[in-house]
């Protein structure tokens, strides 16, 4: 294959995936890393491609899309890892959910449940839950989102750190080759970091789609996870680095393992 012509099929996958590592890019079109390295260089100078953690990405990808649109995509997944949540969260429970769209649906498979004590940022999510079974819903301040009516900064943060739960449970926009959990806003990796730090219980929350791509933000890495939860199970190698910083994977036939 020609380089130009390489360089053509580079871009197709980049279009179908949005995100690809060089050694997904390797791997596929049958070259070595270095030889698909080269290949991007020039796609990269061009503008047609910006480099991200381990690969590349469509510029029009570094920011998530709105709200409702994330809200549709994968519906499917994030409702079976809503569920799969749904299984873990028992009556009278203490936890934290951000403001992403699957902890939405998380928050609708929660309406089962009764006595929950819920802190979140979202106000999407405070309307679901606390009119519901007897549940105490906090909700930080700080300035809303325009997208997802999401409150952010400081004081979002300070009203975080006043509480100590039994579950911190965030969701993230993707999961890199290499196990970091990234976020396309700064905003939502320092979120994500402080709900974290306020529980006994760390999950993550991330459907098959989000694995192997990049964003713009490191939020955080597998070492600061004691549950990631999603629909399917991610790639061996990806496993084998769960497995090293003693992170659980949860999907949902993994009980029949």
């Amino acid at each position: 294959m020609l380089s130009t012509q390489r360089q053509s099929e580079i871009m197709r996958l980049v279009r179908v995936h949005k995100t690809c590592s060089i050694a997904e890019l390797a791997k596929i079109l049958a070259v070595s890393d270095e030889t698909i390295r080269r290949n991007v260089k020039r796609l990269l100078a061009d503008g047609l491609v910006l480099k991200v953690h381990g690969g590349i990405m469509l510029p029009g990808h570094l920011e998530d899309p709105p709200f409702q649109q994330r809200m549709l995509e994968n519906a499917e997944a994030k409702q079976i890892i809503a569920a799969r949540v749904g299984q873990l969260i028992q009556d009278g429970e203490t936890l934290i959910l951000d403001g992403g769209s699957t902890c939405v649906h998380v928050a609708h498979a929660l309406c089962q449940r009764s006595r929950l004590t819920v802190v979140t940022n979202s106000a999407e999510i405070a309307r679901i839950l606390a009119p519901r079974n007897e549940n105490r819903v906090f909700m930080t301040g700080g300035e809303l989102r325009t997208d997802d009516s999401s409150a952010f900064g400081e004081s979002a943060l300070s009203f975080i750190r006043q509480f100590r739960v039994r579950y911190g449970i965030v969701s993230v926009s993707s999961v890199t080759a290499q196990g970091l959990f990234m976020d396309s806003q700064l905003c939502d990796a320092e979120l994500s970091r402080t709900v974290l730090e306020q529980a006994e219980q760390r999950v993550v929350l991330a459907d098959h789609a989000k694995f192997g791509r990049s964003a713009l933000v490191n939020a955080f890495g597998p070492d600061s996870v004691d549950l990631l939860i999603t629909d399917r199970a991610p790639a061996p190698a990806l496993m084998r680095i769960f497995a090293q910083a003693n992170l659980e994977v949860s999907w949902a036939d993994s009980d029949e393992q």
